[in-house]
């Protein structure tokens, strides 16, 4: 297995694919933590309704691309809800409380979906794109990984140009690194704390909704995600996109080739790159702030 050239390239797209998950979360967790100094428990949650969003759409409309289009926006359109109602009042609550009441969030979400999609996995049933195989060697690979590792890619390309190019990108920088001198200086801190929330939450309804084709749609499929999320978020270094990215692919790498090599010490792989990164890059591995 160990000489065999497929068995590691098949590993490694595995690991990509799982990167790629794990960085949509990841980066709209990130930024929030690094403008907001928000700790937001819950957006694994998140991850879980677009998932079922996704689902629901894509049986109603009979394809998955009107899943990908609105499960995002529907996401968007329930953290709005969050945060006029429980996230801007808890802002300036410390970080105590804002762990206690999205802690609590999750076991409202997670019992909310189970009340309006029942607790069994569900899958779609046809209209998937991409959904053959391709061969790897003589390995088969399903196709639908591959195009998740593309929409990985494009968004991380698409917050590259977004951070780096727009107004909104600079004012979101601006913020991260000092949100009193951004705000000094005219930068509407509150409309950009806003519109980052509604970014992430939106980019965590697309993780599940391009999961659910592969992975099925379950309540409260956000809670298992969302220790190795909050890792990324710590070894690649808070408020970074580049930090989540390349904190995605440490992570997805460790998960994936720790559990098809050392099977029984498969759990303890991610925290021990934790540690190491801590002790030798505290502030994580590309983080936004100096």
């Amino acid at each position: 297995m160990l000489t065999d050239p497929s068995f590691w390239l098949v590993q490694s797209l595995n690991s990509l694919q799982l990167a790629m998950l794990l960085f949509l979360l990841s980066v709209g967790l990130t930024v929030i933590f690094g403008l907001m100094n928000f700790v937001n428990l819950a957006h694994g949650s998140l991850y879980a309704l677009g998932a079922l969003i996704g689902y629901s759409i894509a049986e109603a409309s009979g394809s998955v691309w009107w899943a990908f289009a609105l499960a995002p926006v529907a996401v968007a359109g329930v953290g709005a809800v969050l945060y006029i109602t429980l996230i801007e009042r808890l802002r300036s609550a410390g970080p105590l409380p804002q762990v206690l009441v999205t802690f609590g969030l999750i076991f409202v979400l997670m019992d909310a979906q189970r009340y309006l999609w029942g607790t069994d996995a569900l899958g779609v049933t046809g209209n998937v794109p991409f959904s053959g195989t391709i061969h790897i060697g003589v390995e088969p690979y399903p196709a639908y990984r591959l195009f998740i590792i593309a929409v990985g890619f494009a968004v991380f390309g698409g917050l590259y140009l977004l951070l780096n190019r727009t107004r909104l990108g600079a004012e979101v920088r601006a913020g991260v690194d000092d949100a009193e001198t951004a705000a000094a200086l005219g930068v509407n801190v509150e409309r950009t704390f806003f519109l980052v929330f509604l970014l992430g939450c939106a980019l965590a309804g697309l993780a599940g909704a391009v999961a659910m084709p592969a992975f099925s749609a379950e309540a409260g499929m956000g809670v298992g995600i969302l220790v190795p999320t909050l890792v990324v978020v710590v070894v690649g270094g808070l408020g970074s996109l580049s930090g989540a990215f390349v904190g995605s692919l440490v992570i997805g790498a460790t998960l994936t080739f720790g559990t098809a090599l050392f099977p029984d010490f498969a759990g303890i792989a991610m925290y021990a790159a934790l540690i190491a990164v801590l002790l030798f890059r505290p502030h994580g591995l590309l983080p936004a702030r100096g």
